[in-house]
């Protein structure tokens, strides 16, 4: 059994949203962004991905591995007591599999650290986690390997798992995840995104209604 992350189990992009409660903590973090400001214009109409992969490091700026470990501490705590925040039908099913004796890991493009402390903070923090990583950089974290699209299926190769019964997700993003799946499902998905899977799939999907 397979668990995208965002969307899934958590309601949003829990690391946009670390992110975000960094600038919102820190003046000069916003001043940074200001200054880069004229190169994140220029790169914008040709690589919007560089732009907000940009702004990213720069809200990681001055972070080593004990502060990002803090940080991510702290905003996991702040997020786990937001009325809302997590998906308790993603969550109960989840622990379903778990109690069924199933292998059931979380599969995310959500940082690896970051998504353990939220894991942890839902009480989930032995979990097996597939997750993105971030890696040293002289001004603070930078990207590492992003977890997401193709990528999830290679890290599952890695981890032994080439095929499953279910899989569950909320994004097209998915579809390379999905289609190594017995019954590929999506959650809270809206109909232009089931319409893409099943397309690219070629075959029905579950849908679910979780929150």
């Amino acid at each position: 059994m397979l668990f995208d992350f965002d969307g899934v189990l958590v309601h949003g992009d829990t690391f946009y949203l670390f992110v975000r409660d960094r600038y919102a903590r820190a003046w000069w973090l916003k001043l940074l962004a200001v200054l880069a400001l004229p190169w994140l214009l220029l790169r914008l109409p040709f690589s919007r991905r560089a732009a907000l992969r940009t702004l990213v490091h720069i809200g990681l700026c001055g972070l080593d591995e004990r502060r990002y470990r803090e940080a991510a501490a702290r905003f996991a705590a702040t997020l786990a007591r937001r009325p809302g925040q997590y998906c308790r039908d993603g969550l109960r099913q989840l622990r379903r599999h778990q109690a069924d004796g199933d292998r059931v890991p979380v599969v995310t493009g959500c940082e690896e650290m970051l998504a353990r402390t939220v894991l942890a903070e839902l009480g989930l923090g032995g979990v097996e986690l597939i997750a993105s990583t971030l890696r040293p950089g002289w001004s603070g974290p930078r990207e590492g390997r992003h977890n997401v699209g193709r990528r999830k299926v290679e890290a599952l190769a890695v981890a032994g798992i080439a095929s499953c019964a279910t899989a569950y997700s909320d994004s097209s993003r998915d579809i390379p995840m999905l289609k190594i799946a017995g019954e590929p499902v999506l959650v809270n998905a809206v109909p232009a995104v089931c319409k893409r899977v099943e397309r690219a799939l070629g075959r029905p999907v579950g849908r679910v209604e979780w929150y």
